[in-house]
């Protein structure tokens, strides 16, 4: 269409098969908007236009992505508020007629599989590298590779033991991510041969498809070393849903690749000695503490001078 449209928060540039959604700065936009800042949508992602109604003298022109289109809408699952839906344009009531001309044009160029959903990502998703803060430790990701390095303060025993985390795309099957305003929001991520559980009781909805094994209850967030626990201003969504979205397109991307794979531990590679002796006298406090057994102590002790 070649047009501009601009609305409250957003700006809809309209090409000839995609429109490119460019969010306004300013205190009122959500910070997922400004951490965003742009998204290319190619009208073949689209299944529906619609032309609301909105609050105090606005209109909203929502176009509704295909399941399966957008990775973010995919990681979000469901959790994002309305006005943080990246796919909603409020503009003035006045500009009603013009509103609507533009749906009319958005309604004519979906294509014919807009009703169904679609079998790979269409919409890119942010790119990495990506970091952000969670209550327990640090998350990162460079595109190939998810890394946890656990916090002194927030970590549980469970993760110091189990030590810093790398998991490589190749080896999981999806990430699941359960907003920061929700009670007790995390990252997880889901390793292949595994299933995606309820975030509600943590338990899978039934057995991988690959694995012989009767669904069992997971770790809860806070004792699983591979999930991450949000907080108040820890993993807030503007950094975490994008990082989720990124994580779970490299994933679905890689799946179809043979990759050797190899258990997520931490990390390769020799490690500064200054951290690893960090790491012996934080380990040295829980043995004081009475929530490392002497055995654990020694061979915890051992794995971490033999990365020297």
């Amino acid at each position: 269409m070649g047009d501009v449209l601009a609305g409250i928060q957003a700006t809809w540039e309209f090409d000839t098969d995609s429109v490119l959604i460019r969010f306004e700065r300013g205190i009122r936009t959500p910070r997922l908007f400004l951490s965003l800042r742009e998204r290319r949508i190619p009208y073949a992602a689209l299944s529906s236009v619609a032309l609301t109604p909105g609050k105090r003298g606005t209109v909203v022109l929502h176009a509704v992505p295909r399941p399966g289109a957008d990775p973010l809408l995919e990681a979000a699952a469901g959790q994002l508020k309305e006005g943080c839906d990246p796919y909603r344009l409020v503009l003035p009531a006045e500009r009603e007629t013009l509103a609507e001309y533009y749906a009319d044009e958005l309604r004519a160029l979906l294509g014919p599989d807009a009703s169904l959903p679609a079998e790979r990502f269409l919409v890119p998703a942010p790119e990495a590298p990506m970091r952000f803060k969670a209550y327990d430790g640090r998350a990162g990701f460079d595109g190939s590779r998810v890394s946890f390095r656990w916090s002194w303060t927030g970590a549980s025993s469970a993760k110091w033991k189990a030590g810093d985390q790398a998991f490589p795309v190749a080896d999981l099957s999806g990430v699941e991510w359960r907003s920061p305003e929700a009670l007790e929001g995390y990252l997880r991520l889901v390793p292949r041969g595994a299933c995606a559980a309820d975030p509600d009781t943590g338990v899978p909805s039934g057995p991988a498809p690959d694995s012989p094994h009767p669904a069992v209850r997971r770790l809860r967030a806070d004792q699983d070393p591979a999930a991450v626990v949000f907080g108040l201003g820890y993993g807030p969504v503007h950094e975490s849903l994008p990082f989720a979205a990124a994580v779970l397109e490299s994933v679905r991307r890689t799946q179809s690749v043979p990759v050797a794979t190899a258990p997520a531990g931490t990390g390769g590679g020799r490690r500064d000695p200054a951290d690893i002796a960090e790491r012996i006298r934080h380990l040295g406090d829980l043995h004081e503490a009475g929530l490392v057994t002497d055995e654990e102590f020694g061979a915890k002790k051992a794995e971490l001078l033999a990365e020297l």
